[in-house]
């Protein structure tokens, strides 16, 4: 499984780095290295960048370099992708009820 197709919230186990050339040398210099666990924080719109958390660090990747990289699911990511969709923040509008009606 590719660390690009993670949800919000999965945790993982790096398998292999499979990008080549001085890319998948500074995901390696990263943490990015074979049995490192780590998780997922947050995904771009549009398919933007992930937020990892891997070895203590918060490290921003892109999509395409993400594909590059094979992991192992830690848990079950079909519950975290339920999470997500049932526990959506929605956003409000900044004004509380008592500003509304000054």
């Amino acid at each position: 499984m590719l660390l690009s197709d993670a949800p919000k919230g999965a945790s993982f186990t790096v398998s292999k780095v499979t990008l080549g050339k001085e890319v998948g040398k500074r995901l390696a210099d990263m943490g990015f290295t074979a049995g490192a666990e780590g998780a997922v924080v947050r995904v771009g719109f549009f398919h933007g960048p992930l937020q990892i958390r891997i070895r203590g660090y918060d490290i921003l990747i892109r999509r395409f370099e993400a594909a590059g990289i094979e992991v192992e699911p830690v848990g079950d990511w079909s519950a975290v992708r339920d999470a997500a969709r049932l526990f959506v923040r929605r956003k409000s509008s900044g004004y509380s009820k008592e500003a509304r009606h000054e």
